[in-house]
C-alpha cells in the first residue's frame, strides 16, 4: 500500500502526463539516436512548448511515408484497402490506444489507405499531446 506522499507523487505525475511525456521522449531518442541526446531532447521539448502555444501539431515519430510504408506492409498485392482487423491491430501496434473504432470502410471490411493514414495520424497526434494537461 502506497504512502501518502507516494500517492500523492503518482496523483502529480498522472495528472500532468509526465510519464507519457517521458515515453514519447525516449521513444523519439531511440528512435532517432541522435549524436548529441541531451539538446535534441531539449529540440523537443521546445517544439512541443511551441505546438501548444501556436495551436499546432505535435512532434510525431511517424509521418506519412511511414504511414504508407505500413499500409503497404499490410496490402502486398495493393489492393488499395486493408482488413478492419489489420486497421486495428497496425494503429494498436504503432501504439494508438484510442482511435476510431468505426472508420470509413468498415462496413464493408474495406479501409482504404486514405483512411487509415487520416485515423494514424489523428491517433498520434492524441497520443503526442503529452504537453497538454
Amino acid at each position: 500500500m502506497a504512502t501518502p506522499r507516494e500517492q500523492e507523487a503518482a496523483d502529480f505525475l498522472r495528472k500532468h502526463k509526465i510519464i507519457e511525456l517521458m515515453d514519447n521522449l525516449t521513444s523519439m531518442l531511440l528512435f532517432h539516436r541522435p549524436g548529441r541526446p541531451r539538446e535534441f531532447l531539449i529540440t523537443q521539448l521546445e517544439q512541443l512548448r511551441l505546438s501548444k502555444m501556436r495551436s499546432l501539431g505535435c512532434p510525431s515519430l511517424f509521418n506519412d511515408t511511414n504511414l504508407d510504408a505500413v499500409f503497404g506492409i499490410l496490402d502486398p498485392i495493393k489492393q488499395g484497402h486493408i482488413t478492419y482487423v489489420q486497421y486495428k491491430e497496425a494503429l494498436t501496434t504503432l501504439g494508438i490506444e484510442k482511435f476510431n473504432e468505426c472508420p470509413e470502410g468498415m462496413e464493408k471490411d474495406k479501409i482504404s489507405q486514405e483512411t487509415f493514414r487520416r485515423e494514424a495520424n489523428e491517433g498520434l497526434q492524441r497520443s503526442s499531446a503529452t504537453f497538454m494537461s
